[in-house]
């Protein structure tokens, strides 16, 4: 048997620290901490459906927790995550149809995502507390 006479040290595989960050990589792990986020704000929604089909007692206190300043904080997120996962999920599905895979074009979807979120998350809670009336 022959011994390798190699002197080289095998590549390393890349990583972060080789690659530059861009936006099309920050919406894709936005993407995957959006669905993780999804999972235990439906929880909560589920939580909220089993209040309201119990007692007045038990739909009182979801909607104080709800109501409340944390509360609302979380409601808003769970809000953005969903706006955030479906613009990304919408931004995969034209990906699939081979249309916007240029690096500019990717780009540019990756922060029309990023900022259609935070848009119409806002826009959605405007009109909610317009129809409300708490403005």
């Amino acid at each position: 048997m022959s011994k390798s006479t190699a002197t080289r040290a095998r590549p390393l595989s890349p990583h972060l620290q080789i690659y530059r960050f861009t936006p099309t990589m920050l919406m894709s792990i936005l993407h995957r901490i959006t669905g993780g986020a999804l999972y235990f704000g439906t929880v909560l929604f589920a939580l909220w459906l089993l209040a309201a089909a119990g007692s007045e007692e038990q739909f009182s206190f979801i909607n104080g927790l709800f109501g409340s300043i944390p509360g609302q904080l979380v409601i808003f997120g769970y809000t953005w995550a969903l706006v955030h996962h479906m613009l990304g999920g919408i931004r995969y599905l034209v990906w699939d149809t081979i249309h916007g895979l240029e690096k500019g074009t990717a780009t540019r979807m990756a922060v029309a995502n990023l900022i259609g979120s935070i848009v119409l998350t806002l826009l959605l809670w405007g009109v909610a507390y317009a129809v409300k009336g708490a403005f």
